[in-house]
């Protein structure tokens, strides 16, 4: 059974949900952003430590002073709609409050993101199903096994579906605070 699979999925959605932001500055809202490195594309935080300072600011500061000016561009450049100010070797990002029309859309993106995680879910159900039955078929595993193996996966499926539900929620309670 493939239960990495599914941590996978759930891992990816709260990734994901972290690049939400809820009016409120976190680090996790900018350290996977790419930023181009040492001739390479590199994650944020492989390149500077993320701080906040205060609950509305979170301060870059990269190791190397050279990589500044990628990350200024990075960030400005990636999906979050936020502008980064350099101020000497590090950069500051004001995190501007949440106006009731950008909650809703926030909100509506991560019923999005929700989704695709649903979606592969479901997807990985249908490879592990079909392993099973394939190995049913060749007589790897008897008809019992098989039941009881569908009933697992579903189990498992469940489970991970629930705590999709709860991420949700939780994120959304959080968006819709103010």
């Amino acid at each position: 059974m493939k239960k990495i699979d599914f941590q996978d999925a759930l891992d990816h959605l709260h990734e994901s949900f972290g690049t939400l932001h809820t009016g409120r500055a976190t680090p996790a809202m900018v350290d996977q952003v790419m930023v181009q490195a040492y001739g390479s594309m590199m994650k944020l935080q492989e390149v500077a430590s993320i701080s906040v300072p205060e609950p509305q600011m979170i301060l870059i500061q990269p190791w190397d002073k050279t990589v500044v000016k990628a990350i200024e561009t990075s960030i400005r450049e990636s999906d979050l709609q936020l502008n980064p100010v350099v101020d000497g070797e590090q950069i500051r990002i004001a995190v501007p409050q949440l106006t009731e029309e950008k909650r809703r859309e926030l909100v509506k993106i991560m019923n999005e993101k929700a989704e695709e995680a649903r979606i592969h879910v479901r997807q990985i159900r249908e490879e592990e199903m079909k392993s099973l039955k394939e190995q049913e078929k060749s007589g790897k595993i008897s008809e019992d096994d098989l039941f009881r193996m569908e009933k697992e996966v579903q189990s498992l499926v469940d489970q991970v579906n629930k705590e999709i539900k709860e991420a949700s929620e939780q994120k959304e309670s959080d968006l819709m605070k103010i």
